[in-house]
C-alpha cells in the first residue's frame, strides 16, 4: 500500500495549522469503485447483524435458565406445602393425646356390642 504526497498544501489561516504540526496531506493510490463500497456496506451490516444475533440468543438462553429455576422454586413450594401438612397431620394426634382434656378422661370398663 503506497500513499502519494499531494502538491496542494494549505496555508496556516485556512486550515489553523501552528507550529510543529504535519502539514502534509496523502491521497491513497487504491481507488474504490461503486461495487467495491457496496460490498464493503453489505459486509458491514452483515456483521452488525450476526453481533445482534449473539446478543439476542444469549439473552434467550438467560430466558430458559431463569425459567428451569422459575419451575424449581414452584416444585420446592409445592413439596413444602405437603411437608406442613404431613406435620400438621403428624403432630396432631400427638397434641390431642397429651392434652389436659385427653389426660382427664378415663377409659370405658364396660363395653358391649349390640347383635343382631
Amino acid at each position: 500500500m503506497s500513499y502519494q504526497q499531494s502538491t496542494y498544501i494549505p496555508s496556516r489561516r485556512q486550515q489553523n495549522w501552528s507550529r510543529n504540526q504535519n502539514t502534509t496531506r496523502f491521497a491513497s493510490s487504491i481507488k474504490l469503485g461503486p461495487v467495491a463500497h457496496t460490498v464493503l456496506v453489505a459486509l458491514m451490516i452483515t456483521v452488525l447483524g450476526l453481533i445482534y444475533l449473539t446478543q439476542a440468543t444469549r439473552a434467550t438462553g438467560y430466558d430458559y435458565q431463569s425459567q428451569k429455576i422459575d419451575t424449581q422454586i414452584a416444585d420446592l413450594n409445592s413439596q413444602k406445602t405437603d411437608l406442613q401438612i404431613e406435620n400438621a397431620r403428624l403432630t396432631a394426634l400427638q397434641t390431642v393425646k397429651s392434652s389436659t382434656v385427653a389426660s382427664t378422661m378415663t377409659t370405658a370398663k364396660d363395653t358391649q356390642y349390640v347383635s343382631q
